[in-house]
């Protein structure tokens, strides 16, 4: 994988998936907002728990990351990594269907999560309402392991790279790229999500990520085979 081109893909790909994040998480955003005590400025509560989801993306890139490294150092082969980049874009061309209201399969893949989301779910509640700023961060860090299939799809690419700093790095790019959409979901949130919630709007985010899945997809078979 040029890994150029997959930090502009990851970075695109949780840009372009804003509707399904703002879906999946603008409500989370918007329900800590109206939990939060005078004291705590708006502007702290958003800053802070994006840079918490942002650090759960980059561990979990470096995690798995250095998973990989040590099954490509044992294997000395390459064919983990060219399985998990078919892996990732086959899912991201099921993600691009269902942003596009075409298919709804993509959904079921997320049910993969939900075990490890039934455990940190309780931690999450202890720490609601939000009283204090280290708090904040703390959801943060929590919420960024809410079951998602964008976020499992970037995560296939960083346990693809088979190395723990570059697969911190494609989380970063990808996690760069959901954060227009929920910063901005944070401060306008009725405007934003009656703007990406438009089926005109869904149906071009999602054929951009499906297409562009679907080119990588037939880049890798036609260098392959």
């Amino acid at each position: 994988m040029n890994g150029d081109i997959t930090l502009l893909t990851l970075f695109f790909i949780g840009f372009f998936g804003g509707g399904h994040c703002v879906g999946m998480c603008g409500g989370l955003s918007s329900a800590f907002a109206l939990q939060l005590p005078p004291h705590i400025h708006r502007f702290w509560l958003i800053l802070l728990l994006n840079s918490g989801r942002i650090s759960s993306y980059v561990l979990i890139g470096v995690l798995l990351g250095g998973l990989g490294q040590i099954g490509i150092s044992l294997d000395q082969t390459r064919w983990l990594q060219n399985s998990l980049f078919a892996a990732a874009n086959i899912l991201l061309l099921l993600l691009g269907l269902y942003l596009a209201g075409l298919s709804t399969l993509a959904t079921k893949i997320e049910t993969i999560g939900k075990p490890v989301w039934r455990r940190l779910n309780p931690l999450l509640n202890k720490l609601l309402p939000i009283q204090s700023i280290p708090a904040c961060f703390g959801v943060g860090l929590l919420w960024g392991w809410l079951p998602c299939g964008l976020v499992y799809s970037a995560s296939l690419y960083a346990l693809g790279s088979g190395n723990a700093a570059q697969g911190g790095l494609y989380m970063l790019a990808f996690a760069l790229g959901t954060l227009p959409n929920l910063l901005a979901m944070g401060f306008f949130a009725t405007q934003l999500k009656s703007f990406l919630q438009r089926r005109s709007i869904r149906l071009a985010a999602g054929l951009m990520v499906a297409g562009w899945a679907l080119w990588q997809l037939i880049q890798f078979v036609h260098t392959r085979f």
